[in-house]
């Protein structure tokens, strides 16, 4: 095969060789199914070592792009949108400002596919969100029973049949239980506090719109149903500011 150039930089070999590799399959409009050529191969062509090489393809193959097949060696595979994102996201170890940027995503996300759930919607998902609504338990904060919440969110995204909005919710939901777990004290006030006004929107209430069949009333419903972590990225955002500002 042809030489590969590699060019010198600060970045770690096997970084460099894992982008280079990336660039290869691209410059070769290599399909899925195709085999790649050996690691001997792409040894000699990048002019490193083997064992770089095969740290490189590791990577690749933990992202799903690359997969060793039996007497075909290796080759190239469909990677799920969110299969390293899945890997990588640990909440314990990522900043608040992380975390409430990924809640910020899923936010907008969820009230953004109000048309795919109405475009969608059949009387056996309704079956299925009032199942998962029978169940929740209220502790009088708008805190559900983990089990109910995740059931009934996840019906929701499962409602628009795209499987790349499907994964992310079983992404992104360890994160949401992390956020709401670590603040549930500030949580708990602004839910009292939506409570008191009369603004606490529940999941009962969510259900009613959905069985009505009105989309205008149920996206302004998910709006009010998402205050609370709405006000958490906004207060945050402003104790940011104050902070960078008295530095």
């Amino acid at each position: 095969m042809e030489r590969i150039r590699i060019i010198r930089r600060q970045s770690t070999l096997v970084d460099q060789v894992e982008s280079r590799l990336l660039d290869y399959f691209t410059e070769h409009n290599m399909k899925l199914g195709e085999s790649l050529p050996s690691e001997m191969e792409l040894s000699e062509s990048l002019g490193v070592t083997r064992s770089v090489v095969r740290e490189a393809l590791s990577r690749l193959k933990m992202l799903g792009i690359v997969e060793s097949r039996t007497r075909r060696g290796m080759i190239l595979t469909e990677p799920t949108i969110f299969g390293g994102m899945k890997r990588a996201i640990c909440p314990n170890i990522m900043s608040d400002e992380s975390l409430l940027n990924l809640l910020g995503f899923r936010i907008a996300l969820e009230i953004g596919i109000t048309p795919y759930i109405f475009s969608n919607i059949t009387p056996e998902d309704i079956s299925d969100l009032e199942k998962a609504v029978n169940m929740e338990v209220a502790l009088g904060d708008n805190i559900y029973a983990n089990i109910s919440e995740h059931k009934f969110h996840a019906k929701l995204y499962e409602i628009t049949r795209n499987s790349t909005i499907i994964q992310f919710q079983e992404i992104i939901y360890p994160v949401m239980e992390f956020v709401k777990s670590k603040l549930k004290e500030y949580v708990t006030i602004i839910n009292a506090d939506l409570e008191n006004r009369g603004e606490l929107v529940s999941h009962v209430n969510l259900l009613e719109y959905l069985k009505e069949r009105n989309q205008e009333a149920y996206r302004t419903a998910i709006e009010k149903h998402f205050y609370v972590y709405r006000e958490l990225i906004r207060t945050n955002t402003l104790w940011q500011n104050k902070e960078n500002n008295s530095k």
